[in-house]
């Protein structure tokens, strides 16, 4: 009986010595990569609640507009849940994610910018503008932090003891970037601040500018004034907090 035998061809080994290039679709290991159903669906499930996240506070913040700040910090725990979440998935299936769930931990894992930076004061109330200003008072180490503005209040609207010890009296001016604090505004400041409110450190803080003859007037006084540049920038972390803004000044007029 007469068999016949092909003999493989020499350029196409056989078994388990046959070369793998990087563009073999069974790849190094020989073996073609699964589809994870699972991994996709936590993956769509991930990016859904990123969604659903955002949307909730956005509307939040549309709702009420006085209370930004916190809109924004429900935003930031929202990103940490998620990002946590996917990182965990991510270390425990190393090697094995879908593309999907690679791309949704990208997305939450490293914020673009702190909440901070996208806070709109010129759009607050005098009465939402303390309340943010005293959030970033506690935010960089002050403790005892008060909002005492009102009738009444004397010229103090945020009351605060700073990380090294001194007492901080900070007044708020929420104006329009056309409308500067003017020199009557630091005088009527300047005539409580130290004596009835004991402070060590006096600040005034405003979206707008000063006029000439208020900077003035506050070199005087020993009072420090921020303004809208400043308090950008103090938001973001890029600039000194209004105690740090010169040295102890000598206090009263």
């Amino acid at each position: 009986m007469a068999i016949s035998a092909r003999r493989p061809r020499p350029d196409r080994p056989v078994g388990p010595d046959r070369p793998v290039g990087p563009d073999d679709p069974a790849g190094p290991s020989g073996r073609r990569p699964r589809f994870s159903l699972r991994d996709t669906v936590l993956g769509f499930g991930l990016a859904a609640i990123l969604l659903c996240g955002t949307g909730m506070t956005a509307r939040a913040a549309v709702r009420d507009t006085t209370d930004v700040p916190a809109a924004a910090l429900a935003l930031a725990g929202t990103l940490a849940v998620v990002a946590a979440v996917v990182r965990a998935g991510l270390r425990r299936r190393a090697g094995t994610a879908s593309p999907l769930l690679l791309a949704a931990g990208a997305a939450v894992a490293e914020p673009e910018a702190t909440p901070y930076a996208a806070i709109d004061y010129t759009a607050m109330d005098p009465a939402a503008f303390e309340k943010a200003v005293a959030e970033l008072c506690a935010r960089d180490g002050c403790l005892d932090v008060e909002v005492v503005g009102g009738a009444g209040d004397l010229g103090a609207d945020v009351l605060a003891t700073t990380p090294d010890g001194r007492r901080v009296v900070v007044q708020c001016k929420a104006y329009a970037p056309d409308h500067k604090v003017g020199s009557q505004d630091l005088q009527r400041f300047g005539g409580t601040c130290f004596a009835v409110h004991g402070a060590q450190v006096a600040a005034v803080v405003t979206t707008s500018e000063y006029t000439e003859p208020a900077l003035q007037y506050a070199e005087q006084c020993g009072i420090l004034c921020m303004d809208g540049r400043g308090l950008d920038a103090w938001t973001r972390g890029t600039g000194p907090a209004p105690w740090h803004l010169a040295p102890l000044p000598a206090e009263g007029c």
